[in-house]
């Protein structure tokens, strides 16, 4: 007796119409992230579009801004591998409806909304506060280095490219003087009729290559004699000439070099700040720096949470790279309980307890935060700088593989940080809804009509 299998006939032809919503789960994040871009104000969008004079119609600004928040949430940022998922994967293919725009065309859409794509985040974040998920009892702030999309091989130091000028305008110079003594015998050969004006290959790479070291020279003195005009009256001294060592990225000019996590390499990259609420670990302020060090952020980054959400958090933790005692001055006289040490801690270090008796009249701000921190509450609320901005580095760089910047400058990589934030508290409201969370109601309100 042979063997009854299920029927299997990949030429079947559908004799009803297909119903692209039977193709997921009724609880695929692919709705869930449909139904919530129905809600969100595209209208910034949508008005570059009023005047719209090209023959053929674009593709839908809704369907595209789904399916690109869809592709941040499950770690597709590229544009290709976007156009190949819209022709693979169910998930993409219902969220565009079968709609399948190129790569370029992805991309380009990218580019031309990126600040209202960005602006996005500010509208999400406002749902998961009116879902309960933002309580600000205290939030926890940090940076990773996010690689640039630039090689760290094609940056070169002051000092490297003063000698190179040297070395290429002693090149270009001498090449000149060959050409012009080949013109001169090619001239007695065969006349004057020859053009002449032909750039010899060598020399256009030389010359190319000049004008962008000079470009880059230019730049990094026009960087120092900046910074003594930020420093005049502050005491630092500054000579308004780069330190030798001082480097620019020919690809990316406000990338800067920087230690890889871990600190046993150095990478190409941007240092993106994101402070995190402890209540379910939403992003309440996103950033990006070019500066390696977190020093100098913790004051504008709580400012950015009370843009954001309306208020300030009762209590906040940093480590001891953004310690400074202006900024805990700072942040104490808005009323936020800090807890910010002011000496670097590896993570397997134990604090010693905190001395007995009163704290003794005159401590300075930073021995009263060493003694703040050594208290059993101290401890407690440090350590959760542990368990709120590094678990979320880790779903953004290892879950969602998003290690490297698309984009290029200091502005578009704050946009494109700002919505991989966005995808990540769209998860999170996801989170709530599965976990019963969040009653229908909510879902009612927060709908379209």
């Amino acid at each position: 007796m042979s063997k009854t299998f299920r029927p299997y006939e990949p030429d079947q032809e559908f004799l009803m119409p297909a119903s692209m919503r039977e193709w997921l789960p009724s609880g695929h994040l692919a709705y869930f992230v449909s139904d919530l871009v129905d809600s969100l104000d595209l209208s910034s969008i949508m008005e570059r579009y009023t005047d719209e004079e090209r023959g053929y119609p674009p593709y839908h600004p809704q369907m595209m801004v789904k399916v690109l928040l869809y592709a941040y949430c499950v770690g597709v940022p590229s544009s290709r591998k976007i156009a190949k998922r819209l022709e693979e994967d169910i998930a993409f293919r219902v969220l565009a409806a079968n709609n399948t725009p190129d790569f370029r065309t992805i991309s380009d859409f990218r580019k031309n909304h990126l600040q209202a794509l960005a602006a996005l985040f500010l509208e999400v974040l406002k749902l998961c506060q009116k879902a309960g998920l933002v309580k600000l009892g205290h939030v926890s702030l940090d940076g990773t280095k996010i690689m640039a999309n630039a090689s760290k091989h094609k940056a070169m130091s002051y000092k490297r490219m003063k000698e190179e000028e040297a070395r290429l305008n002693a090149e270009i110079q001498d090449l000149l003087k060959k050409a012009e003594a080949v013109d001169e015998e090619e001239d007695r050969r065969y006349g004057k009729s020859k053009r002449g004006d032909e750039l010899p290959k060598e020399l256009a790479f030389r010359e190319g290559r000049l004008k962008k070291i000079k470009e880059a020279r230019v730049a990094l003195e026009a960087e120092a004699r900046a910074e003594v005009e930020q420093t005049q009256g502050t005491g630092k001294k500054t000579t308004g000439v780069p330190e030798d060592k001082a480097q620019r990225n020919f690809t990316d000019p406000e990338s800067h070099i920087m230690p890889a996590p871990g600190g046993k390499h150095f990478v190409q990259a941007y240092n993106a700040q994101a402070a995190v609420d402890s209540a379910h670990q939403v992003i309440v302020a996103a950033d990006v720096t070019d500066q390696p060090s977190d020093k100098g952020q913790a004051v504008p980054m709580m400012k950015q949470v009370k843009a954001n959400t309306g208020q300030l958090p009762r209590q906040m933790s940093a480590d001891a790279g953004y310690f400074s005692s202006d900024a805990v001055k700072d942040l104490t006289a808005d009323g936020i309980d800090v807890y910010m040490p002011p000496d670097r801690m590896p993570h397997a270090y134990k604090m010693p307890a905190a001395p007995r008796g009163r704290i003794p009249k005159g401590l300075s701000i930073v021995d009263r935060m060493r003694r703040k921190l050594r208290t059993k509450q101290g401890r407690k609320r440090y350590g959760l700088r542990k368990e709120l901005p590094e678990p979320v580095f880790g779903q953004i760089k290892q879950a969602r593989g998003f290690r490297q910047f698309l984009l290029r400058g200091r502005v578009k990589v704050r946009c494109e940080w700002r919505f991989i934030c966005t995808g990540h508290n769209m998860l999170k409201l996801f989170g709530a809804r599965n976990s019963g969370l969040l009653g229908q109601e909510f879902w009612s309100q927060t709908s379209p009509a």
